[in-house]
């Protein structure tokens, strides 16, 4: 699934100049074509109190296994409070088939555009 991902518009930069959004950098190959090593995305915060990712998107996540790495991947599925992610690069993603689903507490953020 290689859904397109848009480029930032006057909104979306506003509101990373208030600090509603973060910027993150890509660093590796698992979300090829769609994002390469280098490039910048924005990403909007989850509340906790707000429903949750949908199958489909692109969302930041921790590592289980290294809480100090950040991840980018796509939600293949939800379970209850369980987030299945694999990176569109199946040949070069490390995701949720070699380390399970992950629950909601290591979901991060939601990638909403492009960087700029």
């Amino acid at each position: 699934m290689s859904a397109s991902l848009p480029a930032s518009n006057y909104r979306e930069l506003f509101l990373w100049l208030l600090g509603r959004r973060r910027r993150f950098r890509v660093t590796g190959p698992s979300m090829l074509p769609l994002l390469r090593p280098g490039e910048e995305v924005l990403v909007q915060a989850i509340a906790k109190d707000s429903q949750g990712p949908q199958a489909g998107e692109i969302v930041i996540a921790r590592h289980p296994d290294q809480p100090g790495l950040r991840l980018i991947k796509r939600v293949k599925a939800v379970d209850g409070g369980l987030y299945f992610l694999q990176g569109d690069n199946d040949r070069e993603s490390t995701d949720s088939r070699s380390f399970g689903a992950v629950p909601w507490e290591q979901i991060l953020g939601k990638v909403t555009s492009r960087f700029p």
